[in-house]
């Protein structure tokens, strides 16, 4: 059944419409033609077209479009005017995510203009505005067309108010990682799943004592709060050459967290999800530049960027990516447990803990002073 509920101000409807509608994972364009019936009431049905995207691990996500009038283009292929994305939470994915918080996050971020328009909430997911380009790759992302408008967006939006400033200066790293920790089960159902995780993995004890030594050496750099993305893989930066412009997508973990986490989890995204290859992190040149354009940006034209200030976020940068390794280490293994998207889980947060093993060493080592 299919129903509004609520948010009328002002004698007419709010923009974001709230549905009393689940999506089931089996159904997407099923649940999908529903939805338009309420946020496309226009759209004539024969001529709605849907596109699955299948890139993504957490959530399913389609695209709907009217199919566009012919035109004389000499490539035959003109551009939908209005495309509606819908995305439907995976399984037990609200363990994880707080999805009110996500919806206000979208909204505040759009206020901005760094974030699509939200058009509906559903019982398990979203409908928002599509952002016409293509997503990073672990090519595109060192391009030096893309990467200083990654930069700079990323400044612009450590720069947010959030609404609740009661907890704008609480990061949200050490909840989310207890929070996290306390759902990773003792024993997962699936018995080669579970020698597969406790071959790699201590216990979750030991787990909770690594963590808890790594965030009170990583608290000793003073990287500020800012309002992080906390997510920013290659898929969640979107890329249009023709703008020269880049936006953000996906806020489900946006939050209040420390800086050079948002920046060395973007770093450690590098990498790549399906073919992950950490021979791709930035190298430290690289990352020099990176963070030079950031700073230029995050502290304005008035504050000149010295070369201690890029130094002092490279230590934090790096030393953060560690904390980064870490909670999706061990959000890959409540997703293994919960997941029923097609992907190995275990594999991904196998390779991210022992990433995080391998250059842990070498990380804590760096100085300001170096």
């Amino acid at each position: 059944m299919l129903r509004r509920t609520g948010d009328y101000t002002n004698g007419g409807r709010t923009d974001v419409q709230q549905l009393s509608l689940v999506v089931r994972e089996q159904s997407v364009i099923e649940g999908a033609t529903e939805i338009l019936k309420v946020i496309r009431p226009d759209w004539c049905r024969d001529s709605v077209r849907f596109k699955l995207f299948t890139d993504g691990i957490t959530n399913k996500l389609v695209g709907c479009f009217k199919q566009p009038k012919e035109s004389d283009d000499s490539n035959g292929t003109p551009e939908p005017e209005d495309v509606v994305l819908i995305r439907v939470y995976g399984n037990k994915t609200d363990l994880l995510i707080d999805r009110s918080k996500e919806k206000e996050n979208i909204q505040l971020l759009h206020r901005y203009g760094y974030a699509p328009a939200l058009y509906a909430t559903f019982a398990n997911g979203l409908a928002y505005e599509y952002v016409p380009g293509v997503t990073l790759t672990p090519d595109t992302c060192q391009a030096d067309a893309v990467w200083p408008l990654v930069a700079r967006r990323m400044a612009q939006m450590h720069k947010v108010q959030p609404d609740d400033r009661s907890t704008a200066n609480v990061p949200a790293l050490p909840s989310k990682i207890d929070q996290f920790l306390r759902l990773v089960p003792k024993r997962f159902t699936d018995p080669v799943k579970d020698e597969r995780v406790w071959k790699v993995f201590p216990s979750v004890s030991e787990l909770c004592v690594e963590f808890n030594v790594l965030y009170a050496r990583l608290l000793e750099t003073d990287s500020p709060v800012v309002f992080c993305h906390n997510d920013l893989l290659l898929g969640n930066v979107i890329y249009d050459e023709v703008r020269s412009r880049v936006t953000f997508i996906d806020y489900e973990y946006a939050a209040p967290n420390h800086q050079a986490f948002d920046i060395g989890n973007h770093f450690t995204e590098f990498a790549g999800i399906d073919d992950i290859d950490y021979g791709r992190y930035p190298t430290q040149d690289f990352q020099r530049r990176w963070l030079r354009v950031y700073l230029r940006e995050y502290l304005g034209e008035s504050m000149p960027v010295t070369d201690s200030d890029v130094q002092r976020l490279y230590v934090q940068v790096n030393q953060y990516a560690l904390a980064s390794h870490f909670f999706w280490a061990i959000w890959a293994l409540i997703q293994a447990e919960h997941s029923t998207i097609d992907f190995d889980f275990i594999q991904f947060g196998a390779t991210r803990f022992l990433e995080y093993r391998r250059r842990k060493e070498e990380f804590l080592a760096l100085r300001c002073n170096n």
